[in-house]
């Protein structure tokens, strides 16, 4: 029985959709966002689909990128206050060739 081979052809889409959890498609994800705006950890789970920002931004600096984290004060979609939440800033990225 022949075993099937991966599609090949499959989109660049794909791998940045929300809906793929791997972790190369939530650095990428986090990375074309950061380059845009700072980001707050709420932020990056709710519209990002990344459950572990930390580690995203850890993976991050292990690849040469160079990112800001400053504690702020956020109120959540409840209303209720939250102090010391991670907002990242990006600040410059690695050289061509160790990018995400």
């Amino acid at each position: 029985m022949a075993k099937k081979k991966a599609d090949q052809s499959a989109s660049p889409k794909e791998s940045t959709s929300i809906k793929n959890t791997s972790t190369d498609a939530q650095i990428n994800r986090l990375v074309e966002r950061l380059r845009l705006e700072p980001l707050d950890t709420f932020t990056v789970m709710r519209e990002l689909n990344i459950c572990r920002p930390g580690a995203r931004i850890c993976d991050l600096r292990n690849r040469g990128y160079q990112i800001h984290t400053a504690r702020i004060r956020l109120t959540d979609e409840w209303g209720r206050n939250h102090k010391g939440v991670a907002r990242y800033t990006l600040i410059s990225e690695p050289a061509e060739g160790r990018a995400a």
